[in-house]
Order: C-alpha cells, then structure tokens, then sequence
C-alpha cells in the first residue's frame, strides 16, 4: 500500500542537510538579534535622555578652578552618612576644601542604575551636612579643652586665702555656735556664783535671815543639807524663809542677766540693766493696818505711782517733807496716803542707817524701791516688796544695811497702828474705792449681758430669714396670741363655800 508523500520543502526542512541546517542556524541568530535589539529598546527607554542632560550639564558647569581635586567616589558607594562603621566618602575636610565635586557624588554615584530593577535602595543620597559634622567637631573640641582646662585648674594648689574666701560663710557659722556654747557655760557658770554668793553671805548660819526666821530654803527643816536656792532659769533663782511673827513667810527672786544667751548679752552691751533681786513679804491680816506707802528714786517713783494700782488710788507724791524733822535724801521721792504714815515710816534710825544724805551716798548705790501695801492687786493683798540691785561677787557685803531693812520693817508695820482721825480718812477712802469697784464690776457684767442678747437676737435673726413663709406665719401668728394673752386682765377664780 503505498503511504502518501510530503511536499520536497517540508521534508527537506524536517530532514536536514548540511546547507539546510546552516540556513536554519542563521535565521535564528538574526530572529535572536532582532528580538534583542527590540527588548533593550523598551527597557532602556529614555536612557540616552539622560545621558544628554549629563552632557548638558557638564557643559554648563562653571571653569573649574586650578587648584587640584580629588577623583569622584566609586559608584559603588551605596552607604549613608548616618552609619560611621560603613562610612567610605571622602572626608570632611575635602568635602569643605572641593565644593565643586558635589555635584559628582550626586550623578556619578546612580548613573547606570535603574530603578525599577534595584528595589529597595534609596533614590536620592543626600551627603552629609558639613555644618552640622563642623559643629559636632567643634563641641567635641571644646569639650576636650574644657576638661583638659578643669585637670589643669584642679592640679593646681589652692592658696590659704582663696580657701578662707570660699568658705567665709561656713567659718561665720562655726565660729558663732562656738563661740555661743563658750558663752553659755561661762554665763550659766557666773549666775550661779553670783547667786551663791548672795545666799552665802545672808541666808547661812549665822546671818541675817537666819537670826530672824525658822525655816530657810526649799527644804522641810529637818536637816541642813537642804539647799537654799531655787533655780527656775539659767537667770532666775528663788530663796524661801518663814517662821516668823506678823508674816507668813518671804520669798526673795533674783532676776540676773542673761549672761548664758549670747545675743541678750550683746543686747546689754547697748541697753544696760542691772542684776535685781525683789522680796515680798507675805504679813498676817491682823497684823497690818491701812498702809499704803512707796519709796523709790524720783524716777522710779513716778513710774509707780502711774503703773501700780494701789499707787494710783489711794496715795500722792509727796512733796515737802514734815515740818522740822530729817527727810531722806533729794535723790529719793516718797509716796504716801497720808503724812502721818510716812512720817512713822521713816524713822529716824533709817535715815541714820540708809536713806540720810551722807548714808545714802555711801549705801544707796544698790537701793531701788520699797513698797507697802494693803491693797495689792495679788493673791495676798497685805505686802511689803523691796526692790535691790546685785553687787558683784567681791562686793555683796555692800547691801547688808539694805537686807537688814526687811526684818526691821516687818517688825514695825506689824506693830504700827493709825490715829483715829487718819483711820477714819483711810477707811472712806477705802469704801470710796470700793464702791467704784463695785460700779465697774456692774458695768462690765451689764455690757456681757448685753452682748449675750444681741448675740442671741443676731442667732434669731438667721434662724428667721432660713424659715419659708408658712413657718413665719405660724410664728407669727403664736406671738400675736402671746401678746394679747399677756395684755388680758388677770382674773381670780374663787370657789364658793
């Protein structure tokens, strides 16, 4: 069966032979070419564009300048400035020395890359700063220098005087908590000799107040280690004695200076005072008469008579002295209820003893006031209070006439008694004083009533105003009938037998 035939063609293509297969290799080399061309013409489209606006632009640059410049980086330099281990530009210093080559860096360095081919690399490099990288040097500069300047500065020895300045606040401050606590010790250490000393030299055996009183000191009497002194301050200490006739008892306060406290003893350097001792003597109520009388220097005894209250009441400062009779000294003023009391006051024995011209001169020196009273504004009201400055330690002797005054007193204000007539003007005095007490004592009570009940009044008013109007009209309304109830006549039931 004969099969059919292919065209001669066909299998001269399908069959090859030497020239055939030769004609065949060379059509395809020139189809690959042409394919080729056509790919690289679709790929690279606009390529030559660039290449055109490279050339333009070298052609416009500016005539370089003769100093030499470095080449262009590598275009393989794909690093940013912000990473320092991977940085390969060119230095700082060339890069502020060849401002021209910048434009290199830009064009060179992505000239034959493409970009849809290369995804994921930055398109534009932007170089670094060279202000910012100059600054940065600069500060890491000065920094340097400033530590380099301070390890110099340190190292360098610090004189006396400039350490003394330094600290001039600090050394004030030491210098003044020493010096107070010095000063504490010492005035503390003073105080107590000064007191000591007094209580030596008139509260021990054998002394003034021991002759005239029982008990001395703080202790109950019944052994002699009981001390004598008080101390209530640093500059306060208080002596006690009783067991005598017409009083129950003294108590003598020293008032020292402030020597433990540095700043009051600076202060006392511009307004002076005295070291001061006053005792009070508590008399009986029976044993003390209508006597109101003060002696003090012409200055002092004027600040009494407008201070103190009994003063103020019943005494006057009195002027001359009796007819006939030795007064006590121009430095010294009197203030009595009556002449007669400070004429049996002032005694001829201590005129002769104290408050004489010649005596005074030699032992007034310490003497400050004197005052009796049976009105004190006080817990007791019949007192004798005597007021002495202290002498220092070396001289305490020098006030023992002035000590000796207080058992003399007691002694004659317990036994001295007023003339009919000088009683009768003391007592009308008295009750006088006591009525305008009383007066007083009635205004002040009425004055507190009347505030309690415009207090009362105001609370009301407040308690009104916070009512709503039906409760105002129900209080109303209650004393409305409370007023006529109150204005009705009172009428008597009475029950029929």
């Amino acid at each position: 069966m004969a099969t059919p035939r292919s065209p001669p063609f066909l299998s001269s293509f399908l069959s090859p032979r030497g020239d055939t297969l030769l004609y065949l290799i060379a059509l395809l080399s020139i189809f690959s070419l042409l394919l080729h061309h056509l790919s690289a013409d679709s790929h690279f489209e606009g390529f030559d564009a660039d290449e055109d606006l490279d050339d333009d632009s070298v052609i416009l640059q500016p005539p370089l300048s003769p100093l030499p410049r470095r080449s262009p980086p590598p275009p393989t330099t794909l690093f940013t400035s912000s990473d320092p281990e991977s940085h390969y530009g060119p230095p700082v210093s060339d890069c502020v020395s060849d401002p021209v080559s910048k434009p290199y860096l830009t064009t060179s360095s992505f000239e034959y890359w493409d970009e849809d081919e290369f995804e994921g690399f930055p398109v534009e490099i932007t170089p670094p700063e060279v202000t910012d990288e100059a600054e940065a040097v600069a500060n890491v500069a000065d920094s340097v220098s400033v530590e380099a300047d301070e390890t110099v500065r340190v190292s360098e020895p610090i004189s006396w005087t400039k350490m003394l300045r330094l600290y001039v606040i600090e050394i004030v401050c030491v210098c003044f908590l020493i010096l107070f606590t010095v000063n504490y010790f010492t005035g503390k250490k003073k105080n107590e000799a000064l007191a000591l000393a007094w209580a030596a030299k008139f509260a021990t055996r054998d002394t003034i107040f021991d002759k005239n009183f029982s008990l001395l000191g703080v202790g109950d009497g019944d052994g002699d280690d009981s001390p004598l002194l008080l101390k209530e301050g640093q500059n306060v200490f208080k002596f006690y004695a009783s067991g005598r006739r017409f009083c129950q008892g003294l108590v003598a306060t020293m008032e020292l200076k402030s020597r433990h406290d540095l700043i009051a003893r600076l202060f006392n350097v511009v307004v002076p005072c005295k070291d001061e001792i006053s005792i009070e003597v508590y008399m009986n109520e029976e044993a003390m008469d209508h006597v109101v009388f003060a002696l003090a220097k012409k200055k002092a005894a004027k600040v009494m008579q407008k201070e103190v209250r009994d003063l103020q009441r019943f005494a006057n400062l009195m002027t001359s002295a009796p007819n006939g009779r030795k007064w006590v000294a121009e430095e010294l003023a009197v203030i009595t209820e009556s002449k007669e009391v400070a004429g049996d006051l002032i005694t001829e024995t201590v005129l002769d003893q104290v408050f004489g011209e010649k005596a005074f001169e030699k032992f007034g020196k310490w003497f400050i006031s004197m005052h009796f009273s049976d009105q004190q504004q006080s817990t007791h009201r019949k007192m004798l209070v005597f007021r002495f400055a202290l002498p220092d330690v070396n001289h305490m002797a020098d006030m023992t006439r002035l000590v000796a005054l207080v058992p003399y007193y007691i002694d004659l204000i317990g036994r001295y008694k007023l003339s009919s007539q000088a009683r009768s003007k003391t007592e009308a005095a008295r009750t006088k004083v006591a009525q305008e007490v009383y007066k007083e004592l009635q205004n002040a009570r009425q004055e507190a009533l009347q505030r309690k009940k415009a207090e009362r009044r105001k609370l009301m008013e407040e308690a009104e105003s916070k009512l709503n109007a039906e409760a105002l009209r129900k209080r109303e309304a209650k004393e409305r009938s409370r007023q006529l109830k109150k204005a009705m006549p009172k009428m008597k039931m009475s029950r029929g037998a």
